[in-house]
C-alpha cells in the first residue's frame, strides 16, 4: 500500500506514480483524441452539419446519460472500496487475535515450557504468512522463520494442500494435547477457543472476498456504457465546441475510465497492486509482536 501525505496537493498533481491511471490509459486517450478530431472534421468541414439547427440538441441526450453513468460509477467505486476496507479490517482482526492468543498463552504456559512457547511463537505468525501467500493465489508456501530451529511438528504441513487450514489444525491439536496432559485446564481451553476459531473465520472471510468478484454482466455493462458514451460524445459536442471537442472528450474518457480502473484495482485487496492491503507487512508485524510476547 502506498504511504503518502494527504495534505500535499502540489506533489499529487505533478507527480506520476506507478498506480496512476494516466499511464495505463494513455494509448486509449490518444486513440479517442484522434477519433474525436476525425468526427469533428467530418461534421464541420465535410458534411457541414453545424448549419443544421435541429441536430444541435444531441448534447441533451448525453446530459441525461451522464447522470446515469455517474450513478453507476459511484455505486461501482463504493462497492469496490467496501471490499478493500473489509479486507483491511479482517487483517486488523488477525493482528489483534494473534496478539491476544500469544498473550493468553504467555500467561497460561509456565516459563519451563520452552518447547511449547517456541511452537506457538512459530505457528501463530506462520498462519499469517500462509494466509498471505494463499490469498495471492501463488504456489502456497509457509514461512516458519528461523528454519534452523523449526519445530518438528511443523514439518507435517503439506504445502500442496490448504496451508492455512493445516496450520490452524496444528494449533488446535497442540492445545488439545496440552489439555490432555493437564498443562491447561477446561476453563483455559474455553478462553483460548475464541482466538483459535477466529483464524479459520478470518481465512474464510478473506477467501469470500477473493473468490467473489463483481458480477460479470454488471462489469461488462459498465465498460460498454463508458465506451459507447465516449464514442458518441464527439457527434454532439462538435456543434458547440468545434475542434475543442478533442481535449474535452479525451478528459471525459480519462475520468470515467480511471474510476473503473481504480474500482478494478481495489476490489481485490489481496493482490500485488500498489494500493492493495499490505498483507505481507502485517504478517511481518505479527511475527515481531508474537516473538516479543512469547
Amino acid at each position: 500500500m502506498i504511504n503518502y501525505n494527504p495534505k500535499d496537493w502540489f506533489t499529487f498533481i505533478f507527480r506520476f506514480h506507478k498506480a496512476d491511471t494516466f499511464r495505463k490509459l494513455l494509448p486509449l486517450i490518444i486513440g479517442v483524441s484522434i477519433y474525436s478530431g476525425l468526427i469533428g472534421y467530418l461534421e464541420i468541414e465535410v458534411f457541414r452539419l453545424t448549419e443544421k439547427n435541429y441536430l444541435k440538441n444531441i448534447p441533451v441526450m448525453h446530459s441525461l446519460l451522464g447522470f446515469a453513468i455517474s450513478m453507476l460509477l459511484v455505486f461501482r467505486t463504493n462497492t469496490a472500496y467496501d471490499r478493500w476496507w473489509e479486507g483491511r479490517k479482517l487483517w486488523g482482526a488477525l493482528v489483534n487475535n494473534s496478539r491476544n492468543f500469544a498473550m493468553k498463552l504467555s500467561v497460561m504456559l509456565p516459563e519451563s515450557e520452552k518447547e511449547q512457547r517456541i511452537f506457538f511463537r512459530k505457528t501463530i505468525p506462520a498462519f499469517a504468512y500462509a494466509l498471505f501467500n494463499h490469498l495471492k493465489a501463488e504456489h502456497t508456501r509457509i514461512e516458519l522463520f528461523e528454519a534452523d530451529a523449526a519445530h518438528p511438528v511443523l514439518k507435517q504441513i503439506d504445502t500442496e494442500k490448504h496451508v492455512p487450514n493445516q496450520v490452524a489444525l496444528l494449533m488446535y491439536r497442540h492445545i488439545q494435547q496440552l489439555y490432555k496432559e493437564e498443562k491447561l485446564n477446561g476453563d483455559q481451553l474455553i478462553v483460548l477457543n475464541a482466538e483459535l476459531q477466529s483464524f479459520t473465520d478470518i481465512c474464510g472471510a478473506c477467501e469470500r472476498i477473493k473468490n467473489t468478484p463483481i458480477p460479470f454482466s454488471y462489469s461488462v455493462f459498465i465498460k460498454k456504457f463508458i465506451f459507447f458514451y465516449t464514442m458518441t460524445l464527439p457527434f454532439g459536442f462538435a456543434f458547440n465546441l468545434g475542434y475543442y471537442v478533442v481535449p474535452v472528450v479525451a478528459l471525459i474518457f480519462y475520468v470515467l475510465a480511471s474510476l473503473e480502473l481504480i474500482a478494478e484495482e481495489i476490489e481485490d485487496p489481496f493482490g500485488g497492486d500498489a494500493n492493495d492491503v499490505p498483507t505481507e507487512k502485517i504478517a511481518m508485524n505479527i511475527h515481531k509482536h508474537v516473538a516479543e510476547i512469547l
